[in-house]
C-alpha cells in the first residue's frame, strides 16, 4: 500500500495545503502498517516478540493529527474502531457493572476479548487522561489489549511521558506510561499554525454578553427554530433525570450554568449530544481556579460535541482568544478554544 501517494491524493481532493512534517509522520505510520500486517508468515513470528503494534502522535492543537490518522484509519481495510476516550471507558465501568460478581482480571480479559472480535484497529482521538479511576485501571486494560495484538493509534496534545501529569496518585498510572512507551511508536508533528483558525469561516460565536450580542443571537435561534415545536426534553442517564425545558426537535438553547453548575459528566454529555442536531450555548464566562470544575466540564462536553460532530452557536463574556482559563487546566484548554474555532464556523454544519 502505498501510503505516501494516498495521502498525496487525499489532500489534493480535500483541498488541504500539504505541509512536508505532516508527509514525515505519513511515512513512519507507512512503516508501521507494513511491520505489523505483513502477510509473510515466517517474517511475522520473528518479529513477533518485538514488535510495537502502537503507534501515538502527539502535537499542538489544530496542527492536522486527526485529519492525519482519520485519513490512515479510513484506509485501513479491516475491522477497526474509532472510539471517543470517555466513550471506551464508560463502556469498560458498564461491562465490570454487570460482570461484577467476576474478578476484576477476568472482566478486563473478557472485555479486550469482546473487543477484539469488534476490531483489528483501535482509534483514540484526542486521548488524555484527567479521571483517576480511569488512570488506576489502564495499565491492566491496555496490557491485555496488546497481548491480544489489537494495534492502536493515538492522537494526543500530550507526549506519553506528560500523560496525567501532576495527577492524583500518578505514581499509579506510570505502569500504564511504560506499557504504552514499550509497545507503541511514539511521534510528534510539530506545525506553528492552527488550521481550524485559518481555515475557517467563524461567525457563530458573539461577544461580549451585551443587548447586541442578545439580539444577534436569538435572531438566529428564531430563523433555525422556525416551524419546530417547543418540548420539554428528558433525558435519564442511569438514573438520573435531566430535564431542559428550551428543545425544539434536536436544538438545544442552554445556559452555561444550567448544564455546567451541576456535577454531570461525559455520560450526560453524550446522551445530550445523541439527542442534538444544533446547539445553543449562552453566557461562556472566563475561567480561573475558583470555577475550574465549571471548566473541566466543559472541556468534557466539547470534546464529546467535537467527537458527535454537532455545530454550535455561543455568547461568551470574552472573544474567543481572551477567554482565560484556570492554570490547571492550561494546556488542555489550548485543545478546546481550537475547537469551539471549529465547531463555531459557518462551514462547519
Amino acid at each position: 500500500m502505498n501510503l505516501n501517494q494516498l495521502f498525496l491524493n487525499h489532500c489534493k481532493d480535500n483541498q488541504y495545503e500539504i505541509n512536508q512534517n505532516q508527509l514525515v509522520i505519513i511515512s513512519n505510520l507507512s512503516k508501521f502498517y507494513s511491520k505489523n500486517n505483513q502477510k509473510n508468515f515466517f517474517k511475522k513470528i520473528l518479529k513477533k516478540k518485538n514488535k510495537k503494534i502502537g503507534f501515538y502522535l502527539s502535537g499542538g492543537v489544530g496542527v492536522g493529527k486527526t485529519m492525519i490518522l482519520n485519513f490512515f484509519f479510513e484506509i485501513f481495510n479491516e475491522k477497526k474502531l474509532r472510539l471517543h476516550f470517555n466513550e471506551f471507558m464508560i463502556n469498560f465501568h458498564n461491562f465490570v457493572f454487570e460482570n461484577k460478581k467476576n474478578k476484576e482480571e477476568n472482566n478486563i480479559d473478557n472485555f479486550v476479548k469482546k473487543l477484539k472480535t469488534q476490531a483489528k484497529l483501535l482509534y483514540f482521538d484526542e486521548f488524555q487522561v484527567t479521571n483517576i479511576v480511569d488512570a488506576m485501571i489502564l495499565g491492566k486494560l491496555f496490557k491485555k489489549i496488546f497481548e491480544e495484538n489489537m494495534q492502536v493509534i493515538f492522537s494526543s496534545n500530550i507526549r506519553i511521558n506528560d500523560l496525567y501529569k501532576d495527577g492524583l496518585q500518578r505514581d499509579q498510572f506510570l505502569p500504564f506510561i511504560k506499557i504504552l512507551r514499550d509497545h507503541s511508536y511514539e511521534n510528534e508533528l510539530v506545525i506553528q499554525e492552527d488550521y481550524r483558525k485559518d481555515q475557517k469561516n467563524f461567525k457563530r460565536f458573539f461577544f461580549p454578553l451585551n443587548q447586541s450580542t442578545n439580539f444577534k443571537l436569538n435572531k438566529f435561534f428564531r430563523e433555525i427554530t422556525k416551524g419546530k415545536n417547543q418540548t420539554l426534553k428528558i433525558l435519564n442517564v442511569k438514573g438520573r433525570k435531566l430535564e431542559f425545558k428550551n428543545f425544539y426537535e434536536g436544538i438545544f438553547k442552554l445556559n452555561f450554568d444550567e448544564l455546567f453548575d451541576q456535577n454531570l459528566g461525559a455520560e450526560d454529555y453524550i446522551e445530550i449530544a445523541n439527542n442534538s442536531k444544533f446547539i445553543f450555548l449562552e453566557n461562556l464566562p472566563s475561567f480561573n481556579e475558583n470555577n475550574s470544575n465549571k471548566q473541566q466540564r466543559f472541556i468534557t462536553f466539547i470534546d464529546v460535541i467535537y467527537e458527535k460532530k454537532i455545530p454550535l452557536m455561543i455568547s461568551a463574556e470574552n472573544e474567543l482568544k481572551l477567554i482565560k482559563t484556570s492554570k490547571s487546566l492550561k494546556d488542555v484548554f489550548k485543545r478546546t478554544i481550537s475547537r469551539l474555532y471549529e465547531l463555531t464556523s459557518l462551514d462547519y454544519n
